[in-house]
């Protein structure tokens, strides 16, 4: 058997172990205190499985990032992983039915950081070579669009050699992801000029009008062949029954395939113009995450993964995903990015968010075997 995957197996209670006491720990993304308490955890458990604390990044709004440095050499592979969850405190628990684990963030993405670090153990108990510097960054809000970690992530990837995401892989298929679409979003505002709607109408401007106008015109803009999604997610406006209504607001998400899409609908989005005479907007908001875009570096760097999972067992393919991550960041920046690393199962941000324990060994075996091939 494999050297990396027999040790992994011979350790897969104490991996579990290990998800089980990050997972319990619950940290929703804008609940600082909470999310800190899941660093403390994250930064012991470093301490006992790897010989060293993370250097604590802090943050005032959002919680405290970690960071840790492992191994030598001149160049740098970046691992991205985050704690924080989509679930507030106690919405969910952690528990065990048969081959499935459950809990918070126990998929998206608890179990893959808990691997990752296991993956490390193993590389110094097994005394494997590194050629190469690992940074390692745990992050506390990707779950609301990275706000402040993303100039953190960019820093530290500036230079390196390779990214490495431990995101969960495709549910269903496994397969690890080198390409992920783009987003942005926009808050669109429209004021009008409200009038009785019996005696006065002929008077009034309605914003809610207006905004079904836009609506109707953003969501024309969807080209699935393109791979552009144009979604009103919120629509609010008006009051009263019998008053023109003079506010209304919509919400907006756009998921492109390329960097030259999304510049294309964010420009056309900020250009907007009053869509009823008698009406103004305003536009606020903007590209969040750029894409992800496939290139023939990561098309190798899969290549290396596929390889290093044929060893242990693990038919490995790709594809491109519609939601974003930190790994589109690193990727925008020319950096080879290789993303859902993380651990196997299914119910990102659903109630039945599970991961399979059986899977634990031979994931996390890959991530330390890619490690070592890079």
């Amino acid at each position: 058997m494999d050297n990396l995957l027999k040790y992994m197996e011979e350790h897969q209670k104490e991996l579990l172990e290990d998800i089980r006491r990050i997972v319990e720990s619950d940290s929703p993304s804008l609940n600082k205190e909470l999310t800190d308490l899941c660093g403390e955890r994250i930064s012991d458990l470093l301490e006992q499985r790897l010989g060293q604390r993370p250097e604590v990044i802090p943050e005032k709004a959002y919680g405290d990032h970690l960071k840790l440095e492992f191994g030598e050499g001149e160049e740098r592979i970046l691992i991205l992983s985050h704690f924080d969850t989509v679930w507030e405190p106690d919405e969910l628990v952690y528990k065990v039915e048969g081959d499935l684990a459950y809990g918070p963030g126990i998929l998206d993405m608890k179990g893959g950081l808990v691997q990752a670090i296991w993956a490390l153990k193993a590389i110094r108990d097994l005394d494997l070579p590194l050629q190469k510097k690992i940074v390692f960054l745990f992050t506390s809000e990707e779950e609301v669009s990275s706000p402040v970690s993303r100039h953190l992530i960019q820093r530290e990837a500036e230079g390196c050699s390779y990214a490495l995401v431990t995101e969960p892989p495709v549910v269903g298929s496994g397969a690890l992801k080198t390409a992920r679409k783009g987003s942005a979003r926009y808050m669109i505002r429209f004021t009008g000029k409200s009038a009785h709607a019996g005696n006065n109408h002929h008077e009034g401007a309605s914003a809610i009008r207006a905004a079904s106008r836009a609506v109707e015109y953003l969501e024309l803009q969807t080209d699935y062949e393109l791979g552009t999604t144009v979604n009103v997610g919120l629509f609010k406006g008006g009051g009263k029954l019998n008053v023109v209504s003079d506010r209304a607001e919509i919400g907006v998400d756009v998921r492109v395939s390329t960097n030259a899409e999304l510049e294309r609908i964010d420009a056309l989005i900020k250009a907007l113009e009053p869509f009823l005479e008698g009406t103004e907007l305003t536009v606020e908001g903007g590209i969040s995450r750029p894409p992800m875009e496939r290139t023939e570096q990561t098309a190798r760097l899969f290549e290396l993964a596929q390889a290093a999972g044929k060893e242990i067992g693990l038919e490995l393919t790709e594809e491109s995903v519609g939601g974003g991550s930190d790994g589109n960041l690193t990727a925008a920046m020319g950096i080879p990015t290789l993303d859902g690393l993380g651990a196997y199962g299914l119910g990102i941000h659903a109630r039945n968010e599970q991961i399979t324990i059986s899977e634990l060994p031979k994931r996390a075996a890959l991530f330390a075997k890619l490690l070592v091939s890079l």
